[in-house]
């Protein structure tokens, strides 16, 4: 019992739930793995009763939880109503220069108790706060989402798997639930201005204590009308003028086309995370060196102000012609797109433009951006710079250079200036495209704008990791658990923040991420949003069945993001498919954020099975046919995605049986379609099924419709295969049409089978023609 008590103490789950009914205990040695982790001693009898007397003497001599949560307009919650009477509450702004609200005093007989907010408390944190008592964290959900995939491929699997979406209990389809009747706030307190401060109180003839006070918004903003917009992977959309890869010039490119001429609200991508240096590349989007900076790998060149003045203009040109061969390559020749040979023609390129001198202004736009970020970027570009010369991984690096305060580092600064100002500038440099690609956006009439993409994690060697070693748990992986439908769990390779370290900084590293992402976005995917409450960790050494659950402070978290996206005007989108514990999606959805619902997984799980009717969606989410880790709409209804799945040997049972199963889920939902009026053409045109899944999700009441790009042609070929590793060219496929001949920028905005699609979504009231479109691609 007491390694179970110090477990619940730290957030550490000892046991968790695959499914309704089914309880798993955790083994005892990842339990104390874990508490090692967050460095806490729990190897041996003796050193539990010493961590945990310790713990339970913090706890109760505790005045504060490490943070408290102001939501404007609520009440307030029980850490600061159940302070005594006379107690003295101070606020230190978070802005150095903003003057401070007087301090307060809670009155004689104290202050009325609040009742819990709108929708009740934070799954798994009964009372508020991380350390305020009540349910123990983490032992009461079920797992992940299934699927095998292989070590090191964050979100392989989550779906491709077969996970059941939604079973989790009531809620899944609903909104938010009312709020009960609140007090009025009590006359001692004055609502500090939003932001993360700094809460001291001292009660009479009692000692101080302080806490982060998060002031937040109720609720994230949201999209200001229903809207449609396309889904793509940033590099798979190539144009005639691409170095290899689709880039943020493409993207520019595609907002302000599809903005004005389709009427698109939204384009959502991949994340443009920087990538960890070195040959190979891992290609994926979602296992990054750093997630706080952009990869300089997505700019367009020919965009850079100092291209038009590079003093050896035949050396720019020889690059753009290995360029375009590159391209060539991919969209003639079968290739695939090879990130690494983009870098290196770019990094090239790069070099010979950062040499050219900056003219007044755009030096002083350079020095305002390396002042705004700060240390932050100072120290991602010495990684960049330190990992040039010792190799990707940090923890391979002299001894001295793993410490990135160490007198060596600071030595090894000063001689590699020149590397260290080269990644800088073209932070830079990707950071104005970003703003330019957002603008170009907003400039053709999108409610919206991009939706960039947060990924659940950093890959152990890379410059996040290296920058902020107090905030991660070294050691550990995060994963998913197993369950019915992936015995063997997973471990995707990518170490977790401590949620004790991100509470003591303020939840610094979390709002700088956010600030960086958040500063170009229409509105933020986060992936696998459930991480927000708890993830899976996996020891170093251990397989995934024997990790565990690892609580945050939800409330925390919820708050930091819904201010930093109000901040920002953005709208927040939470990945939330799979297996999710209850009362999640209702506290996401409490605070605005959107949820994600794939058409296929929409049935009624908790009843008869069969797909539901448009009504019964969501209102406030997402609604797609697909996503990048499933199969394309024309693959799912033609069955091409089993087949694929066959050949490469990922089936558990016959081909037959799998076929026979696929071809009846397919059925059923092409009848539903067929019934609603929505499919005229009959279930054997591909094309006109396609269609039919769009007009179906414009039925449901959902905020934003996402269309695949990929849909819009007839692409059959998934971007990523979960459980696949070498065997499939994951992250690396260029948009493709129904035959599989890759297809340009260009080529897709004069396809007829896109203009017939997207005249599906395109809104009633306005009649065909309306909007402008180039000679040819123009219906009527």
């Amino acid at each position: 019992m007491g390694l179970t008590r110090l477990a619940a103490l730290h957030g550490v789950a000892t046991s968790f739930s695959p499914s309704a009914g089914v309880t798993v205990p955790v083994p005892e040695g990842t339990v104390v793995a874990v508490l090692a982790a967050l460095g806490v001693d729990a190897a041996t009898p003796e050193a539990v009763r010493e961590a945990l007397a310790a713990a339970e003497s913090a706890a109760g001599s505790r005045l504060l939880p490490a943070t408290v949560v102001v939501w404007t307009g609520e009440p307030l919650p029980p850490a600061l109503t159940a302070l005594p009477p006379g107690t003295e509450l101070t606020v230190r702004p978070e802005e150095p220069a903003a003057a401070p609200p007087p301090p307060m005093r809670v009155p004689p007989g104290g202050t009325v108790p609040a009742v819990s907010g709108p929708g009740g408390a934070v799954p798994g944190q009964e009372g508020g706060g991380r350390d305020g008592g009540g349910a123990v964290p983490g032992q009461e959900g079920g797992g992940r989402d299934g699927g095998g995939a292989v070590p090191g491929q964050e979100g392989g699997g989550r779906d491709g798997g077969g996970a059941v979406p939604g079973q989790e209990g009531a809620g899944r389809h609903g909104g938010a639930a009312p709020a009960p009747h609140a007090p009025a706030t009590p006359g001692w307190w004055t609502e500090p201005p939003l932001g993360v401060h700094r809460l001291t109180v001292r009660t009479p003839g009692g000692p101080a204590a302080t806490c982060t006070l998060v002031v937040a918004p109720a609720r994230v903003p949201q999209p200001p009308v229903r809207t449609h917009g396309f889904l793509v992977q940033l590099y798979s959309l190539l144009s005639a003028r691409s170095w290899g890869m689709g880039d943020l010039g493409d993207l520019a490119d595609l907002a302000s086309w599809s903005g004005r001429s389709l009427g698109a609200g939204f384009v959502q991508i991949n994340p443009l995370h920087a990538a960890v240096l070195g040959t190979p590349t891992d290609p994926s989007p979602y296992r990054p060196s750093s997630r706080r900076f952009p990869d300089p790998v997505h700019l367009h060149i020919e965009s850079v102000p100092e291209y038009g003045h590079a003093p050896d203009p035949a050396a720019l040109d020889e690059l753009r012609h290995r360029a375009a061969e590159l391209s060539d390559a991919v969209l003639n020749k079968g290739a695939l797109i090879d990130r690494d040979a983009v870098w290196a023609l770019k990094r090239q390129a790069l070099g010979l433009l950062v040499g050219v001198p900056l003219t007044p202004g755009r030096r002083a736009a350079y020095c305002d951006f390396l002042a705004e970020q700060g240390q932050a970027l100072e120290d991602h570009a010495l990684w960049c710079a330190l990992a040039e010369v010792h190799g990707s991984d940090w923890h391979t690096w002299p001894a001295g250079l793993r410490d990135p305060r160490s007198k060596e580092t600071a030595r090894a600064r000063a001689e590699l200036l020149d590397r260290v100002d080269f990644h800088c500038r073209l932070a830079w440099l990707t950071d104005t495209q970003l703003a330019a690609a957002q603008r170009a956006a907003k400039d053709a009439g999108m409610a919206v704008g991009i939706v960039h993409d947060l990924a659940v994690g950093v890959h152990p060697g890379g410059a996040d990791t290296w920058a902020q070693q107090d905030a991660f748990a070294h050691g550990m992986s995060v994963g998913a658990p197993p369950d019915a439908f992936n015995a063997r769990g997973q471990d995707w390779g990518l170490p977790p923040w401590r949620p004790d370290a991100l509470a003591a900084s303020g939840y610094a590293p979390y709002r700088g991420l956010l600030r960086g992402l958040l500063a170009h976005a229409g509105a933020l995917r986060i992936d696998h949003v459930m991480g927000l409450f708890r993830l899976w960790w996996v020891p170093e050494g251990h397989p995934p069945t024997e990790g565990t659950y690892v609580s945050h402070d939800a409330e925390a978290m919820l708050a930091v993001l819904v201010l930093e996206a109000h901040r920002a005007g953005a709208v927040v989108i939470g990945e939330d498919l799979g297996t999710v514990e209850p009362g999640v999606r209702e506290a996401l959805a409490r605070r605005g954020v959107l949820g994600t619902s794939v058409l296929w997984f929409e049935r009624d799980w908790s009843g008869t099975g069969r797909p539901l009717a448009p009504e019964q969606w969501r209102e406030d989410c997402l609604a797609t046919a697909t996503t990048h880790d499933l199969p394309s709409t024309a693959a799912r209804l033609t069955g091409d995605h089993v087949t694929l799945r066959h050949r490469l040997g990922l089936l558990t049972r016959p081909l037959a049986e799998e076929r026979t199963e696929d071809g009846a889920d397919t059925a059923e939902w092409l009848g539903l379609l067929s019934r609603l009026g929505l499919l005229p053409e009959g279930g054997d045109d591909e094309e006109a099924a396609v269609r039919a899944v769009h007009r179906f999700l414009l039925r449901t009441p959902a905020r934003m419709a996402g269309v695949w790009l990929p849909d819009t042609i007839g692409d059959r070929r998934p971007q990523n295969l979960p459980g696949t590793w070498d065997q499939y060219p994951n992250w690396r496929l260029p948009i493709a049409d129904a035959e599989g001949r890759p297809v340009t920028l260009e080529e897709l905005a004069a396809s007829p089978r896109l203009h017939r699609l997207m005249e599906v979504l395109r809104p009633a009231q306005e009649p065909p023609g309306t909007r402008t479109a180039p000679p040819g691609e123009r219906r009527s």
